[in-house]
């Protein structure tokens, strides 16, 4: 299993806010294991700490902006993208001001200085959330759409449309996070020049020029408003005829605006606080929408917050009934294991098929068969021995037994016809023969029992 990642070292960027104008830094430190991304403003009074999730989002005008009582930070999402796309689950950010630098209009300054710092495993598993049924997200108003498909990977599919000839319908595909860095992390952030004048209006783009964005001329204007923007844009005139990309820097990519879109989905999806396994297809993406399918997802992940496993039943199981028998003493009417279909260092997965001839129905119930919650247990138990013994020598040689048996809770009925998916973890290392456990029973997507267990490992007289 994937195991967290976090910074070797703390690294810090600087430049001027897009919006503000202001001279800023922003610091990039290590974190612990389960802290997932918080932002402190080191330049307010009790240089408060805002948690980097989409439930702070509070506005998305030209940028994504977390807030939490007074403090705010706005153009988190280059950096948030940066993160998430090299595989950072926790990071302590510090910022002395109320946004992140935009530095040069895309990401790849924050991508250089994360592979300098160096990334670090952790001891704790990479908590993904997987997408197993579609999930979909429209605005009607807009047009925009976001969908996420089941994916063995996180992937991504953006299409942009405007009203605009400079700017054709274009799309962007990212298959592989790892290529982030060559194929997104350098697209710049983008502005039509009709939107300027009303962004300044608003008292935002203090600090863009064509150092930090592409500027995009589709309308034609008069040549005396076009001068007038080119001097609060500080730049030459220019032939108000001829319309076309402004910018010092011809385009990367021809389609370097749908990957900067691409860019900003990775940055705003990261605010989730788990990374997906999915494919992501949005349509005419922006902040607004971003945010709002964010929050969606964290609605899901907590109605679902343990996740069962995914269960192919064409796979050849990792051990059949035959190598249960050989690690567990337990026989017919008392094993309660069918198959093993995964097995990490630390956890393990199992599968029982409760049919109506388990003996226990008999009394049971007959009128209305019900599998006892004290079996749910004890089947979760072997699954769990299986896991032990299968890290021992002469595993024939050794035995396990119940030593506290805590949290158990019971959510629903096991009845005929079920499918039971069994999900045991080690909670700490085994000491002195003693193992603590953490196990899941599920039936389909639903978890129908739950405890944690004590167990002693002796050898057999």
């Amino acid at each position: 299993m994937l195991k967290q990642q976090t910074l070797k070292g703390s690294f810090s960027l600087k430049g001027k806010g897009l919006h503000t104008g202001l001279d800023l830094t922003v610091t990039f430190n290590p974190a612990p294991e389960n802290h997932g991304y918080k932002i402190q403003r080191t330049d307010m009074e009790g240089k408060p700490v805002i948690d980097a999730v989409a439930d702070n989002v509070i506005e998305t005008t030209r940028g994504t902006v977390l807030a939490k009582g007074e403090a705010r930070v706005s153009t988190v999402e280059h950096g948030m993208a940066a993160l998430y796309a090299l595989g950072i689950d926790n990071c302590f950010i510090e910022v002395n001001g109320p946004e992140f630098p935009i530095l040069d209009g895309s990401a790849q300054f924050y991508v250089q200085e994360i592979e300098k710092a160096g990334i670090e495993e952790q001891n704790a598993v990479k908590d993904f959330y997987i997408i197993k049924s579609k999930i979909e997200f429209r605005d009607e108003e807009t047009g925009s759409s976001i969908i996420v498909l089941p994916d063995e990977n996180f992937s991504l599919n953006v299409l942009v449309s405007y009203d605009s000839q400079i700017i054709p319908n274009q799309f962007a595909t990212l298959e592989d996070m790892g290529k982030f860095k060559q194929e997104i992390a350098g697209s710049r952030t983008f502005v039509f020049v009709r939107e300027i004048e009303p962004l300044l209006s608003a008292g935002l783009i203090k600090g863009g020029d064509l150092d930090n964005a592409i500027v995009i001329y589709e309308r034609e204007m008069s040549q005396e408003n076009f001068d007038k923007l080119a001097d609060v844009m500080r730049v030459p005139h220019m032939d108000a005829k001829k319309r076309g990309y402004i910018n010092h820097k011809p385009l990367v990519w021809a389609n370097e605006c749908a990957r900067h879109k691409l860019l900003d989905v990775i940055g705003d999806l990261a605010l989730i606080g788990k990374p997906i396994k999915g494919r992501i297809i949005a349509t005419r993406p922006g902040h607004t929408i971003n945010n709002k399918f964010a929050r969606q997802m964290r609605k899901e992940i907590r109605l679902h917050e343990v996740q069962a496993p995914i269960y192919n039943c064409d796979e050849t199981p990792i051990m059949d009934v035959n190598r249960i028998r050989e690690l567990l003493p337990h026989r017919y009417p008392f094993q309660l294991v069918d198959k093993v279909i995964e097995i990490g260092a630390n956890y393990i997965v199992g599968v029982k098929n409760v049919t109506v001839n388990e003996p226990f129905f008999q009394g049971h119930f007959p009128q209305e068969p019900v599998m006892p919650g004290v079996l749910q247990v004890e089947a979760m138990a072997q699954v769990g021995g299986l896991l032990v013994l299968n890290s021992v020598d002469e595993p024939e040689r050794y035995s396990t037994y119940f030593m506290k048996i805590d949290g158990v809770k019971f959510r629903q009925k096991v009845v005929p016809g079920d499918t039971l998916i069994f999900r045991v973890e080690m909670i700490s290392p085994i000491r002195r023969g003693i193992a603590t456990m953490k196990g899941y029973v599920f039936v389909g997507e639903k978890v129908t029992c739950e405890a944690e267990f004590m167990a002693q490992i002796i050898k057999n007289k």
